[in-house]
């Protein structure tokens, strides 16, 4: 390795810890002044609300990188444009290209660590995290599971499967109702296709109802549609549902796989698992336009420019990603291209900057 790349390298990564250790800290302030009232209601430990906090860190960690990536960027290649050690390279004939592939490298490794932090610490840490706050905070019990891609829940009516709830819609797929009496005798069996809440009930459709009324043969009967005797709300069911930022990658491309085998719609679910790829690898381009937008003159940049610029650049990013992944969501936007569109925009705007750079 060359004296000039470990000399980029030591910069690039002390911004980079120093940088995530900031938006960390501010991640998990900023979070848990939203649920302070929550634990203080509840009586909530010490012990129980820095547990809650600890499992949150790699969920910051994974939300903020791409920011990390960036300011690090601006500030380091500001600095040294800065300080005219921009100018100092090139009149060595060093090109600035070359002397920022360390940088790049290490925006690439970070788009893996994403992905793979996604993979398999996020997951558990966000279920760790939700167990805390409903069950040993709230005291609210779990009566349910998420099993093989299907939500089984105990109910007050009986036992309840499902094969996805929406919690976007409050919509249920693939319904199916055991009705039990006391002594866990089979009642009633229903089956319906889709259910929706309005008006603070819910509404069953293309019912199929099987009673078992002590005689030899079950009665069956056809509703196309029907008030569902069920006392459940939709933040119930929400307890149970897993929902994507609690799947991996292959665990959630497997529970789409699923639920198209089974003929439902997973349109709301492929587009998070686009997202999945096309988040972490934004990395990149961020690193890229931090580098470029740094040098667009010689001697501007500086920590203040820089840290004003990531800003604004990585808040943009957030809200066109958001919307892309809403409107992917609901439909508009074809599930790839709703993803990926804010790395499509962002990334047309680094190969522009990238044009502007004198090297």
């Amino acid at each position: 390795m060359k004296i000039l790349d470990r000399y980029l390298l030591n910069d690039y990564l002390r911004n980079m810890l120093f940088i995530a250790i900031i938006f960390i800290f501010l991640f998990l302030t900023i979070d848990f002044f939203e649920k302070i009232r929550m634990f203080l209601s509840n009586n909530a430990t010490l012990k129980q609300m820095l547990s809650y906090s600890l499992f949150q860190v790699p969920i910051a960690l994974s939300q903020t990188l791409p920011a990390v990536v960036l300011l690090s960027s601006l500030i380091t290649f500001g600095n040294l444009s800065r300080h005219s050690e921009i100018i100092a390279l090139k009149a060595n004939g060093i090109s600035l290209f070359r002397f920022a592939l360390p940088a790049i490298a290490i925006s690439l490794l970070t788009s893996l660590a994403i992905f793979l932090l996604n993979e398999w610490i996020t997951p558990y840490a966000y279920a760790r995290a939700e167990y805390i706050r409903y069950v040993e905070v709230q005291k609210r019990p779990i009566p349910g599971s998420f099993n093989q891609g299907q939500i089984w829940y105990r109910g007050e009516k009986g036992i309840y499967n499902f094969r996805m709830f929406d919690a976007g819609t409050n919509s249920l797929q693939g319904i199916t109702l055991y009705y039990l009496d006391r002594q866990m005798n089979l009642l009633k069996r229903l089956d319906a296709k889709r259910g929706e809440w309005k008006d603070g009930k819910w509404f069953f459709y293309d019912l199929l109802i099987t009673r078992f009324d002590g005689g030899d043969f079950p009665v069956i009967s056809r509703i196309k549609r029907q008030e569902a005797d069920i006392p459940e709300t939709p933040s119930d069911f929400k307890l149970v549902q897993k929902d994507a930022a609690a799947m991996g990658y292959f665990e959630l491309r497997r529970y789409i796989n699923k639920l198209q085998a089974e003929g439902y719609n997973a349109t709301r679910y492929i587009v998070d698992l686009q997202g999945k790829i096309a988040f972490p690898l934004i990395c990149i381009i961020l690193s890229v336009i931090g580098f470029s937008f740094s040098l667009r003159s010689e001697r501007s940049g500086g920590i203040a420019v820089g840290i004003g610029t990531g800003l604004i650049i990585g808040f943009s990013y957030w809200i066109v990603f958001a919307y892309g992944i809403s409107l992917g969501r609901s439909g508009a936007f074809p599930p790839l291209f709703a993803a990926w569109f804010a790395n499509i925009l962002f990334g047309a705007g680094s190969i522009f900057l990238l044009s502007r750079v004198r090297s």
